[in-house]
């Protein structure tokens, strides 16, 4: 089973395994729990400070302060800021964005990670809540998967042409809203604009051969859900 492998544990938690590397995008501990339920990663990167802030023995970030790292990835590199970084071989993108549609006047700044590992380059929208100007798609450039918020303040139908703007090979939904039926009901809607019905699966592997001709959703079952 070669290539790269993602796999989805709720909300926008995501880990991407590499042949040479591990980077998980937004391990809050109100997500995997503070030990991190056995994370391990070589790289994390977060999408905006932890809007749950668990301060019990944690160590906090560097920066923002407003985030606790799971002890399970103490030893990881910490991305949380715009910027290009190579780390461990792997190039990391951070890009300006927001998570609304009042660039943050709302509800505050966050950065959108493009990783390149294997080849593949998979952007992880955090909690993003607009559409990109032709500067930010410029700045992300070529991506081959997309992991887009599900049910936060972006709609599922600017989700779906979002989406459009990025022109990835795999879509991987991420839901993120507290209420389980509303998140479906969004899920729902983005499913439809999207044209598909996919089964779920529990995780995804990908190679550059291997990627799909069209813009194909791939559906993952949350690992952080018991």
């Amino acid at each position: 089973m070669g290539g790269m492998e993602l796999t989805w544990y709720g909300r926008t938690c995501i880990r991407l395994r590499g042949k040479d590397a591990v980077v998980v995008n937004d391990p809050y501990p109100s997500i995997v729990g503070p030990t991190g339920r056995g994370i391990t990663g070589d790289v994390i990167t977060f999408s905006h400070p932890d809007d749950a802030p668990h301060p019990k023995k944690a160590t906090n970030l560097s920066r923002d302060g407003g985030t606790a790292i799971p002890s399970s990835l103490e030893s990881a590199f910490v991305l949380d800021g715009p910027g290009e970084y190579e780390v461990r071989d792997v190039l990391l993108t951070g890009v300006r964005t927001y998570r609304d549609g009042a660039r943050g006047a709302e509800r505050g700044r966050q950065t959108a990670f493009v990783t390149e590992l294997d080849g593949i380059h998979t952007i992880h929208l955090g909690d993003i809540g607009h559409e990109l100007t032709e500067e930010k798609l410029a700045d992300i450039g070529r991506v081959e998967v997309a992991c887009v918020p599900i049910g936060g303040a972006l709609s599922a139908t600017k989700a779906a042409a979002l989406v459009a703007q990025l022109d990835p090979k795999i879509v991987v939904p991420m839901t993120v809203c507290e209420d389980d039926a509303e998140c479906e009901e969004a899920l729902r809607t983005f499913l439809h604009e999207m044209g598909a019905e996919p089964a779920v699966q529990p995780r995804l592997s990908v190679t550059p051969s291997s990627l799909p001709p069209e813009t194909t959703t791939v559906l993952l079952e949350p690992r952080g859900r018991v």
